[in-house]
């Protein structure tokens, strides 16, 4: 299978010109390996490999034997390794000695020293739209916030494309050669293996597979939206008693180590008004096919429950901005007050200049969309926050453009970073 290049590519590239360990973490089957592989000149696959366990016992450091940069693959299976790393660097003196990937965070106690000063951190996610070939990539997020001009052709798809794209999600594996069933079976898979197994190896105890089954479904019933944990503590409960609040809380923190649960943090910034900000997070999968997993649904039925596939569109498009935004060090978040203004992103630079986004399915819910982006920008104290650098409404179809308001709309499918 030939290798898709990947935005994250330049930043491994730049962080291992500066730092002597880089660490890429991210989901399983997100395409770590495959990336680090492309930069590393050995390897040592912790996860695989027998003699790997035998040398952690004898010799450590000859599991960091080998050109560099090393690949350490799936560290945390061994994470002792991480402090032998660590001394290397220092030993060393040189950038660029290891990669290690891994598609968990094992026990903070393990990682004792943090290897500030050793070790790069990296984030990688599945595949955007622009990754897979599926975005033309006219439009780009950071030159929108510089003011640029959005134009793109037009975008047209069926109602059936749409949920194909969700469904096969940004997983590398199954870009080239899968069927939309083998992406359907690969969801399924995908979250059983959390479940059964994945969850209780994190934790070195056994979870109830059933329990977090359950709570798993919850969090795809309830995507891009802020249900509390009381709440998916009770929805988790099935026919039984509802789930212990404090067991959610650490199948939940479970999941969020094994990064395959992202929430989406609440923004906190100035406001005119007394109006109150929520801080709840919104609730996402680090791809929003596993919610299709999760819950087994048939590109029928998300055909046939619109407004439940409006969110997963909408989180669609917060894991793509979420890629494009990493490419210039900003963060996402949401935006929610007690009056109901709200944004489903808002992207946010180091420096404080920031970009607010409503995500719609269908393009008759542009004009309100608008209007609400532009009164949440009347809100800001801009003697306390900066103006914002742009209002963007993210559509599935239509082409980019700028209104005579100033508000960008832009599909989905036009977007790079």
């Amino acid at each position: 299978m030939a290798y898709h290049p990947r935005l994250i590519d330049q930043q491994l590239k730049s962080r291992l010109n500066s730092a002597g360990a880089v660490l890429l973490e991210g989901a399983k089957a997100c395409g770590k390996t495959e990336t680090a592989t492309q930069f590393a000149q050995s390897t040592a696959r912790l996860d695989t490999d027998p003699q790997i366990g035998i040398q952690m016992e004898l010799d450590p450091s000859k599991v960091l034997e080998g050109l560099a940069p090393r690949l350490l693959d799936e560290w945390q299976e061994h994470p002792a390794i991480w402090n032998y790393v660590r001394r290397e660097v220092d030993v060393r003196k040189e950038k660029g000695q290891f990669i290690l990937t891994g598609s968990a965070h094992p026990a903070e106690e393990i990682r004792r020293h943090s290897g500030a000063g050793r070790f790069s951190r990296l984030k990688m996610r599945t595949m955007s739209l622009c990754e897979c070939g599926w975005s033309s990539g006219e439009v780009s997020l950071q030159e929108i916030m510089n003011d640029a001009k959005a134009n793109s052709d037009s975008v047209d798809f069926e109602l059936s494309e749409l949920i194909e794209r969700v469904t096969f999600g940004g997983w590398p594996g199954l870009i080239d050669n899968a069927s939309l069933g083998d992406a359907r079976l690969f969801s399924q898979d995908y979250v059983a293996q959390i479940a059964e197994a994945d969850l209780s190896k994190l934790a070195n105890r056994r979870r109830d597979p059933i329990r977090v089954r359950r709570l798993i479904n919850s969090l795809a019933r309830n995507i891009s939206t802020e249900a509390s944990l009381i709440a998916l503590a009770r929805d988790s409960g099935g026919n039984e008693s509802p789930l212990n609040v404090e067991t959610a809380r650490t199948y939940l923190d479970a999941l969020e180590d094994l990064m395959i649960v992202e929430p989406l943090p609440a923004w906190s910034t100035h406001i005119r008004s007394s109006d109150t900000l929520r801080k709840a997070a919104k609730w996402h999968f680090v791809d929003p096919s596993l919610a299709i997993g999760a819950l087994g649904l048939s590109p029928q039925r998300l055909s046939d429950d619109l407004q439940y596939f409006g969110l997963l569109f909408e989180s669609l498009a917060i894991r793509d901005l979420r890629i494009y935004a990493e490419l210039f060090s900003a963060r996402v978040f949401h935006y929610r007050d007690s009056r109901g203004v709200e944004a489903d992103a808002i992207v946010e630079t180091p420096s404080g200049e920031w970009m607010a986004f409503e995500v719609k399915l269908g393009f008759s819910a542009v004009e309100d969309a608008a209007e609400n982006l532009k009164t949440l920008a009347e809100k800001i104290d801009t003697n306390r926050s900066k103006k914002p650098s742009a209002l963007v409404i993210i559509t599935a179809n239509g082409f980019a453009h700028r209104r005579k308001d100033g508000v960008f709309v832009v599909p989905l499918a036009t977007l790079t970073a």
